[in-house]
């Protein structure tokens, strides 16, 4: 499996199982991480973390603090796509990670990504 990243008009192909999206909360500027894998059935989260708490980040239930980040499994299944929508509060977009490779999604505010799982090189 690979990920199809559509952006800018052209997609990219990462050949890669599983990655992390991570971005800045708009208010209060703290750190906001989630891994996730990409499987036949689409993408799945495994685990998301939260630097702190503060407006619009309270940890989620079950959530358990660990060296400063409040880290938790999401109960949802998976998806056949996820759409980033820059709005340019964050400062710098999403940063998606996957191994040592790392590239920077919507960082400028108006522009969206689309991420979803890919077969051969080529987008479903």
């Amino acid at each position: 499996m690979s990920l199809c990243i559509l952006a800018a008009g052209k997609t990219t192909v990462l050949a890669a199982t599983a990655f992390t999206l991570s971005w800045s909360h708009s208010v209060e500027k703290t750190r906001w991480e989630e891994d996730w894998r990409v499987t036949p059935a689409g993408l799945e989260i495994v685990e998301a973390r939260v630097e702190g708490s503060g407006a619009g980040m309270e940890p989620a239930e079950g959530a358990v603090l660990r060296d400063g980040w409040w880290v938790y499994a999401p109960g949802i299944g998976p998806r056949a796509e996820l759409v980033l929508a820059a709005s340019g509060a964050t400062g710098g977009g999403w940063r998606l990670c996957a191994g040592t490779d790392c590239i920077t999604l919507g960082a400028e505010a108006g522009t969206t990504a689309t991420l979803r799982p890919c077969a051969d090189g080529v987008s479903r």
